[in-house]
């Protein structure tokens, strides 16, 4: 009677009294090559990944739902279904839905913020008004979901900034250029600022229309946004007054 190998892996004896191997071969006989065992496979089917790797993950599906449905439509539910893990697993990267919303929007503000101010490589101010206005109408049109985001208000907006407070940021990469084109043509650069942010400000409430159409070619929205913003500077008077009754 043959012997069951021990949990060990010890060896056993045969009937005829020789010593197996672990194998269960009689000595001498050639050992038969031992097939590697399958790699093992994570309940369900779902794929392992690092810590950074889900993470990224469940950034890129928050992104997607937040544009989709907004905040208050998003659960934590939903984007845990959507990554194959449970909500635990989300809780523990971000705290939660509000901070899976920080972080994206933050992320989105960089972007739109370094695509702004990396266009402006200098040259001629009109120049400079086409780079910042194609950089903007650039990010609506390749980071769509992201720009959805923004413009959404969420009751998180204190804590991760707001549109408005991103399009002042940029303005502030505008006002430079206008501070010197209204020195050079004899006009108070203290009224930089102000004009600077009306600049921004029509190009992202346009860009915005146009998120929804998507006509005319982006080209041509942004010849036509600085032919408005040009030629309405070259037109400025120095001390404008208005024409109407009411002056209060």
């Amino acid at each position: 009677m043959q012997h069951d190998v021990g949990v060990n892996g010890s060896s056993g004896d045969s009937a005829d009294g020789h010593r197996t191997s672990r194998t269960g071969a009689a000595p001498g006989a050639a050992a038969r090559p031992r097939s590697a065992a399958p790699a093992a496979r994570p309940r369900g089917g779902r794929v392992r990944m690092t810590g950074k790797q889900r993470r990224e993950q469940l950034l890129e599906i928050g992104r997607s739902v937040f544009a989709e449905r907004g905040y208050d439509g998003t659960s934590v539910e939903e984007i845990a279904e959507r990554a194959g893990v449970s909500k635990p697993v989300v809780y523990e990267h971000f705290g939660g839905k509000e901070g899976l919303y920080a972080v994206v929007v933050d992320r989105e503000m960089q972007l739109l913020l370094d695509m702004v101010t990396g266009a402006l490589t200098g040259g001629h101010s009109r120049e400079l008004l086409e780079q910042a206005a194609f950089a903007l109408m650039d990010y609506i049109d390749t980071s769509t979901d992201g720009f959805k985001i923004l413009v959404r208000d969420s009751p998180v907006a204190q804590s991760t900034g707001t549109f408005a407070s991103l399009i002042s940021d940029i303005a502030t990469q505008v006002e430079d250029i206008l501070g010197l084109e209204f020195k050079a043509r004899g006009f108070d650069a203290r009224l930089a600022p102000m004009y600077s942010q009306m600049l921004v400000g029509m190009v992202a409430l346009t860009g915005q229309w146009w998120l929804e159409v998507r006509k005319p070619q982006k080209a041509e929205v942004a010849a036509h946004l600085v032919n408005l913003a040009w030629h309405g500077l070259e037109g400025m008077e120095r001390h404008p007054t208005l024409v109407g009754e009411r002056k209060a």
